[in-house]
Order: structure tokens, then sequence, then C-alpha cells
């Protein structure tokens, strides 16, 4: 009995996992490489996963990160919840130009780290004072969020000739 309603219930999870989007923003990041930390014998290993991701509104800036990817048949699946354990630096690999003006706070990029109620997120802020890019990383669920967080800072830099970098101030919304 309890077989009989196990499966149609786990080939509706599987196809809801398919269809839900993976990741909402701009485009999706680079996948830059992936190292194995858990051995699983018939499944995938759980997995540390380092991604490159360009600021959909700022030319010039980078950001990676790093997120454990679960393994597993739940995670093979899409089931596992993903732990909340991510890493972050971001940098300036060429001349800063804005596209568009932005609030503090500004999404960047967001993922889904469970079936429905775990997200990850970037968002981006200005240090006006100093004219840096501040980029934060967290999860959080529906009920209860993830004090994890890591924080990268991006100070903005004259580039090539120019002798001049531009003020993110000056693209900051109020």
């Amino acid at each position: 009995m309890i077989l009989s309603i196990l499966r149609p219930l786990t080939a509706i999870l599987f196809v809801l996992a398919v269809l839900i989007p993976r990741c909402a923003g701009a485009e999706e990041p680079d996948l830059i490489f992936r190292k194995s930390t858990v051995f699983h014998f018939l499944t995938p290993n759980d997995k540390l996963a380092t991604y490159a991701l360009d600021d959909p509104a700022i030319d010039g800036v980078a950001c990676y990160f790093t997120v454990p990817e679960k393994g597993g048949v739940a995670g093979t699946l899409g089931l596992a919840e993903q732990v909340s354990d991510i890493s972050l630096a971001c940098r300036q690999y060429g001349p800063v130009k804005f596209k568009e003006k932005f609030s503090q706070g500004d999404v960047v990029f967001r993922a889904r780290r469970s079936l429905f109620f775990k997200k990850m997120q970037i968002v981006r802020g200005c240090d006006k004072k100093r004219n840096v890019l501040v980029y934060m990383v967290y999860s959080d669920k529906l009920i209860e969020g993830s004090p994890k967080n890591s924080t990268s800072t991006v100070p903005i830099q004259p580039w090539g000739a120019s002798a001049d970098a531009p003020k993110c101030a000056d693209w900051v919304n109020g």
C-alpha cells in the first residue's frame, strides 16, 4: 500500500524538480569547476562547485561563488535541501561601466537551494563614501532563513588610460 502511494508521489516530485526553473536572474552562471567532497557508492558524490557570474547591471565586475551540491539519490532527483554554506568573491576585471541605476540591495542573482522554499541570493549595494561596490550572498527560507552569509567588495578603480573611475553613488536610486 505504501509503495503504491510513494511511486506516483516520487514521479510527481521528479517532474516538478525538472520543470521548476533552477535560477532566476539575467543569465546562468558559468561553471568553473567541481570538486568531490563525499563519496557515494552508486550515486553521484557530494561536491563543491565554483561558478562565475558577471554583474548584469555593471560591466567590468564579476562574482565567483562556491556552493555545496548534494549527491546521492535525493541530490540526483533534485529533492535534497542544499546547505547554506556559500562563499563569495567579487572583482573588477575591466573598466567599470554602469548600464542602469540600481537600488541598495538589488538582486544580482537568485537560485533555488531546495525543491520549494529555500533560495540563495547575491545582492549588491554601493558604499557611497568610499566608492566601493558591496556584494552579499545569503540563503533564505519561507519560514526560517539562515544567518550564514558572505560579503565581498569591489573598490572601483581607474582602468587603462582613463584617469577617472565612475562613482557608484551617481548610479544608486535615492
